[in-house]
């Protein structure tokens, strides 16, 4: 979740929480731009590498978004994970985003809420989620949805393959 300003806006009166469809791909794309900018990081992210990500042959990653029927207002991305020494399923809550002006509005706990189902109907142990050290209403917000802390041990490290 990223911080929001001081306005909001009227929650829509009826939001649908549905699984992405290709003709959501271009808003879907500019929010992903959006959280990316909030975060000062630039978006690499195109409609089309998200049409290969979410319904190509191999499909990648699941999105959520929430539909006011007047245009998205907010989406979730899931990815799958796996803990071998456990053999357990998991789920990474990768990107949680709710538009300026609809935070505080429950959008973001609907979104969270239909990633638990979401994960569960995937033969999921657990969902995780992250969120930046210093992010602080994003760690209030988890913690809220019952989300426990874990500390991060260990490095990651990454190797390009192209």
């Amino acid at each position: 979740m990223t911080e929001d300003n001081d306005i909001t806006l009227p929650r829509p009166p009826v939001v649908i929480i549905r699984a992405a469809k290709r003709q959501d791909l271009p808003a879907l794309n500019e929010m992903i731009a959006s959280l990316a900018a909030h975060h000062g990081d630039a978006s690499a992210m195109t409609p089309e590498k998200l049409e290969r990500d979410l319904f190509g042959p191999m499909p990648w990653i699941s999105a959520l978004v929430a539909d006011s029927g007047e245009g998205l207002i907010g989406y979730a991305i899931l990815v799958p994970l796996y803990k071998a020494q456990e053999g357990k399923r998991g789920m990474d809550l990768h990107h949680l985003y709710v538009r300026d002006g609809q935070r505080g509005n429950g959008i973001g706990q609907h979104l969270v809420a239909r990633a638990k189902e979401m994960a569960r109907q995937s033969g999921c142990d657990y969902l995780s989620v992250s969120a930046a050290t210093g992010n602080f209403a994003a760690h209030r917000f988890y913690e809220h949805m019952d989300f426990v802390p874990r500390p991060v041990t260990g490095m990651r490290y990454m190797q390009a393959l192209s």
